[in-house]
């Protein structure tokens, strides 16, 4: 019999949706069951996933127990094993997509610590940690430390270190989306090249940056055409009225399209341009490098793993940002940097790997 696994997710963002129906895809020597919980109401999910999930699990456990768990750093881990103590000696693995401890806050809002303690107690009661960058993975270790020195007492030692010999990186296992441009049903090229948005309209992707560089690049007088794609909330982002009411003759697409229709204008992408302020892998921008767009990103979060220094902009400086877009567009050779490293090919055997040795409950290295 193939083993079991409970997979759990407790935010169905879309990043958090690709690597689990991902996983679900690729790896059929598994019997898995999915627990999942809707992308929306972010403080109420990280807090009362164990409450959500509770009725259905106890039902799940009269027939049988999971074989590993693997669990979204968003579930509460610990709260579960100790609600369903069936489960408290089953195998698990923690993914960290994110971590909440190098989250951005929101202007205007206070930072809560408990998001930040769901997941240090789901590390502390995983047997394995595994994060989709080095970044991510460091950043969680800093932000440990920082935090133990702001609390007042009780805090273990050396906490961190607890937690990296049980930890280990391994991204995504994004698809490759063929570069072919002769593919491409968005229409016949122009002459002016297509610069590519296409990241959540949200506060922590700093929209506002890259529409501020938009518009001053029009009024230089340079060529080139906008595609604005990625999710948007359900209030307009003002970085994207901007461009709207200043850009509107440049922009060649604007919307949250189907998947077919996404990747068409990601082939015809000539340049993508990121100016987050929050990312711990980038799978969208992964996926416009992997159909031929070149990378314009700052030189920080997970990015210097991925990209080039050519490819990379001073983030401290919004001319710096302006300044790599303006050669960009003055140059007419362009090359995507090579990213096999982060795509499938070479990614879902390590994944086999992984999911196999944490069945039986440690690290094996």
């Amino acid at each position: 019999m193939r083993p079991l696994i409970w997979l759990l997710s407790a935010y169905r963002s879309d990043s958090h949706a690709y690597w689990v129906d991902g996983l679900v895809r690729r790896h059929r020597n598994f019997d898995w069951q999915r627990f999942e919980l809707p992308g929306r109401h972010f403080a109420w999910r990280i807090r009362s996933n164990p409450l959500s999930w509770l009725d259905r699990m106890e039902r799940r456990l009269h027939g049988s127990s999971p074989d590993l768990i693997v669990a979204t750093s968003m579930v509460d881990l610990a709260t579960l094993k100790g609600l369903l103590p069936q489960i408290a000696g089953v195998p698990s693995l923690l993914y960290f997509h994110e971590n909440q401890l190098a989250y951005p806050v929101i202007p205007g809002q206070v930072q809560s610590i408990e998001p930040c303690m769901v997941q240090i107690y789901a590390a502390l009661a995983a047997d394995r940690l595994a994060f989709n960058s080095d970044f991510n993975r460091d950043s969680f270790m800093d932000g440990i430390d920082r935090l133990a020195r702001r609390l007042p007492d009780g805090m273990p030692e050396n906490l961190s270190q607890r937690l990296r010999p049980k930890s280990e990186v391994l991204p995504v296992a994004v698809e490759r989306v063929c570069h072919d441009r002769r593919g491409a049903s968005a229409g016949p090229r122009t002459e002016a090249p297509l610069i590519l948005w296409n990241h959540r309209w949200e506060h922590d992707k700093r929209p506002d940056r890259f529409a501020r560089a938009m518009v001053e690049l029009d009024q230089e007088g340079l060529a080139f055409r906008l595609a604005l794609l990625g999710p948007r909330g359900r209030t307009p982002h003002p970085a994207h009225e901007e461009l709207c009411q200043a850009l509107d003759h440049r922009i060649a697409v604007d919307g949250y399209l189907p998947r077919r229709d996404y990747e068409d204008w990601l082939r015809r992408a000539d340049w993508v341009v990121s100016t987050a302020e929050h990312e711990f892998q980038g799978i969208s921008l992964i996926e416009a490098v992997s159909a031929g767009a070149s990378p314009i990103v700052p030189d920080r979060l997970c990015y210097p793993e991925q990209y080039p220094e050519s490819c990379r902009y001073d983030p401290a400086s919004d001319r710096a940002l302006l300044q790599a877009l303006r050669s960009a567009l003055k140059n007419e050779e362009r090359r995507a940097p090579a990213i096999d490293d982060w795509l499938a090919p070479a990614l879902v055997e390590r994944w086999a790997e992984l999911l196999f040795s944490s069945l039986q409950g440690s690290n094996s290295d």
